[in-house]
């Protein structure tokens, strides 16, 4: 169902062209349909269009594994000694002694569109727009008394850049406009590290209508792209490798990449297809709209927000002044949904740190990381109603498994996979020797839980059976081999990581290595218990149930430490570090939903205490990601305040100017992690957009739960087209000052039952009728039946 806003909330605008550190391509405008990205700059006289492809990564180095296992007796010896940091570079160094030397690989920016415009009298009225509901963006101004507009959008029908220049008034278009390497003083890193090199080969051409361009990747390939302009009223020529146009009033420019093709075969190419375009940008951007409305419009929220039209840079100051305004969130929501399905698309490959826009040459931390990152990336796109933008995550994982399972046999001598922290298209095998990444088993496990959950929110039972099942039965079997069975029968996991922490009293070793981290044994819980589930359902691995359901016999209880709070690992040699960003330990209760307050509010008790801790310490130690993956946690816990607040601080600390998150507070205000690089993640755009959606709904296979943690401030407003477990879709709107909240549930599979429950500020329905004292109602439908609840909220 696609439903339509056209009241501002999901424009981004903005009264600055991209300027900030000399990296403009951060404060660009994206685009993007999944595969082909652009990034408009936003300049009056120079303008830069950035352009990005999501296969082209480069820079890797990939020797062969060699295989380290034998070495994990003596690791496993010293670690049970108390000898942590004796312990924790035995893998590691074995991996060097033998030459391991690899290199992850990393996006690489495609080239640049430069457009070199005249100026008559001076730009005024300058604004740059995004309308996240067509995926269009438009920069405008005056000069003189002509209105000049550029548009763009990247086609999700025709893998096709289309970008058309238009002028209003006596000044017509003017422009030099060519095809170039992405910007070279991009190759800076941070300090203390050297600069990235630039590809070679760089060569581009223009004959006036048509422009081209090519660069050798480093592993001898080309790469590049071919521009065609087409005007109606003006003059076309070239200059030397530019298109110069003159005497227009309108002019459409037609942009299509390739990589990994010979530059000549390409460029003739992609040179007959742009000749065979005949539409117009209007025409051109119907079909694209069409595809990408099925997605962005297919959930709607509404916070009743004034103030939509301000721009960007206004909503960040009122933000710096500690609220973020509802008008931001609203739009912030919107961005994150907008931005994972610019990146995400199946056929590519899923989101990265950078989305689909890296313009570094080097990007740091920019890879798919499955230690938090990735996976909170794509916590909003069930809830969120597009759970097809999660397949370009199996289809990345099914294509590496062979490279998993190399990992668990070289380094762990285990059968199953393990999966690296971070990856890269190009490689699943280990490419960062470090302790802390090395010592992690939890990765294929947490993405699991993706598999899983799109099977119950979709009821995809081929999906369960052909894809999800078999992709757990893979993480099982490494568990079966990999964990250990203690002296009282319980199982321990050595060597362990908390991502990215280590104990509070010193134990352990310096880089994290231990024993029993708490997520560990969540992580494998969910796992086997999960696979008991799917495969008695579908009548899969018999001769493997029972071993399992013993598996999950043997993790030991979750333990809860002298102040209250869960254990971060179960073992009495470590102590808890609570000034961490990081909040694996609470694995259970978010992202999981192993523990509720329902199911044992003691133990839920504890994995509150848990969370409050990480704030006594102050806040310094935060992260723009960290606050998102906190603002879910809270809302997940019914504490819609701090929910909220967690936001705020997000809002004020690692936002910039088009919306686009840090990793860190970047002004150093004491906020966040202090670092001199502010890397570029779109990890807590993602997770903001998850938090405000866990606000409003809680799903399970038993339980839809409504409004479960709604801030205070959000006095009315509405949420259509939310997906919840079991494939119901979920409308809600409330009004506290009316004292109004209306439900409607729509059952779009096979008949099933389910319990809603209602916020505590419901006392009844409208028309005088009681609720249930728990305000809980057992709710019967089959496939396609809706019921809708007018009730009372104070």
């Amino acid at each position: 169902m696609v439903r339509k806003t056209g009241d501002g909330r999901n424009k981004l605008k903005l009264l600055t062209p991209s300027s900030w550190w000399g990296a403009k391509w951060r404060e660009a405008l994206p685009a993007g349909n999944g595969i082909t990205g652009a990034a408009v700059y936003g300049g009056v006289h120079l303008e830069t269009v950035m352009l990005t492809h999501g296969g082209l990564w480069w820079q890797s180095r990939t020797p062969d594994l060699p295989d380290v296992s034998g070495r994990l007796g003596e690791m496993r010896r010293l670690m049970m000694e108390g000898k942590e940091a004796l312990a924790e570079n035995v893998l590691v160094d074995g991996l060097k002694e033998q030459g391991y030397d690899p290199v992850m690989a990393v996006p690489l920016p495609l080239g640049d569109l430069n457009l070199n415009m005249d100026v008559s009298e001076g730009f005024k009225d300058y604004s740059r727009e995004l309308d996240m509901e067509t995926g269009e963006i438009t920069v405008r101004w005056q000069d003189g008394h002509t209105r000049y507009e550029r548009a763009l959008f990247v086609s999700r029908a025709d893998d096709l850049i289309v970008y058309e220049l238009r002028s209003s008034g006596p000044g017509p278009i003017s422009a030099k406009i060519a095809l170039d390497l992405h910007h070279r003083g991009d190759v800076r890193r941070p300090p203390g590290r050297p600069d990235a090199p630039l590809p070679t080969g760089s060569e581009s051409g223009s004959d006036g209508e048509f422009i081209w361009y090519a660069a050798c990747h480093d592993e001898g390939s080309d790469f590049g792209a071919v521009a065609r302009v087409v005007t109606i009223d003006g003059r076309i020529s070239s200059m030397f490798n530019e298109s110069v146009l003159e005497g227009a009033t309108q002019a459409l420019i037609l942009v299509k990449l390739f990589v990994h093709e010979p530059r000549q075969a390409a460029w003739t190419r992609l040179k007959h297809e742009l000749a065979a375009e005949h539409r117009s940008y209007t025409e051109l951007l119907q079909p694209h709209i069409e595809e990408h409305e099925r997605l962005f419009q297919r959930m709607t929220l509404n916070l009743d927000a004034p103030g939509r039209e301000a721009s960007n840079e206004e909503l960040l100051l009122k933000a710096y002044r500690g609220e973020a305004p509802l008008a931001m969130l609203e739009k912030m929501w919107a961005y994150g949904r907008y931005l994972l399905i610019a990146s995400s698309r199946e056929g590519g490959d899923p989101c990265h740190l950078y989305g689909l826009w890296c313009g570094e040459y080097r990007g740091f931390w920019a890879f798919h990381m499955a230690n938090e990152n990735l996976q909170m990336m794509y916590w909003q796109a069930l809830a969120g109603h597009m759970p097809e933008l999660l397949l370009p995550v199996f289809d990345y994982v099914e294509r590496q498994m062979d490279d998993y399972r190399r990992n668990a046999r070289c380094i762990y001598g285990c059968r199953g996979i393990w999966i690296p922290a971070p990856t890269a298209p190009d490689s699943g095998l280990l490419k960062t020797i470090a302790p802390h990444i090395v010592h992690w088993t939890g990765a294929a496990g947490w993405i699991a839980q993706h598999y899983y959950d799109y099977y119950l929110y979709t009821g995809d039972r081929e999906f369960l059976r052909n894809r999800a099942l078999p992709f757990l039965r893979e993480a099982a079997l490494f568990y079966e081999d990999f964990l250990i069975t203690g002296d009282d029968g319980l199982y321990i996991s050595c060597p362990s990581n908390s991502p990215e922490n280590r104990p509070g009293n010193g134990a352990g070793g310096p880089k994290g290595t231990a024993m029993n981290a708490t997520m560990d044994f969540a992580i494998a819980k969910e796992v086997l218990t999960r696979l008991v589930e799917g495969a008695a359902q579908e009548g899969m691995y018999a001769e493997e149930v029972a071993g399992w359901k013993d598996m999950i016999a043997k993790i030991p209880a979750y333990q809860v430490n002298a102040d209250g709070a869960v254990r971060e690992w179960m073992h009495p040699a470590y102590e808890d570090q609570y000034h961490h960003r990081h909040q694996s330990h609470l694995y259970p209760v978010f992202p999981g939903k192993e523990v509720t307050r329902e199911t044992d509010p003691g133990l839920f008790a504890a994995f509150e205490t848990a969370l409050r801790k990480r704030l006594v310490v102050g806040l310094k130690e935060q992260t723009g990601w960290s606050l998102a993956h906190m603002s879910n946690l809270y809302a997940r816990m019914g504490e819609a305040d701090k929910a909220l607040e967690c936001l705020d601080l997000l809002a004020r600390s690692a936002v910039i100017n088009n919306f686009f998150t840090l990793h860190n507070d970047w002004r150093g205000m004491g906020i966040g992690l202090d670092m001199e690089w502010a890397p570029f993640q779109i990890d807590a755009n993602m997770g903001m957009t998850a938090a405000l959606q866990e606000m409003l709904l809680y799903s399970d296979p038993n339980m839809i739960r409504i409004l479960p943690a709604l801030p205070e401030r959000f006095l009315s407003g509405s949420a259509a087209g939310m997906l919840a477990c079991g494939g119901y879709e979920v409308d809600i709107a409330w009004d506290r000052k009316n004292g109004t909240l209306d439900v409607r549930l729509q059952s779009l599979r096979a008949g099933g039952s389910v319990t809603l429950a209602l916020p505590e500020a419901c006392s009844g329905f409208r028309d005088g009728g009681r609720l249930p004292e728990n305000r809980q109602i057992h709710i019967l439908l089959e496939q396609g039946e809706s019921l809708t609840l007018q009730l009372t909220f104070s």
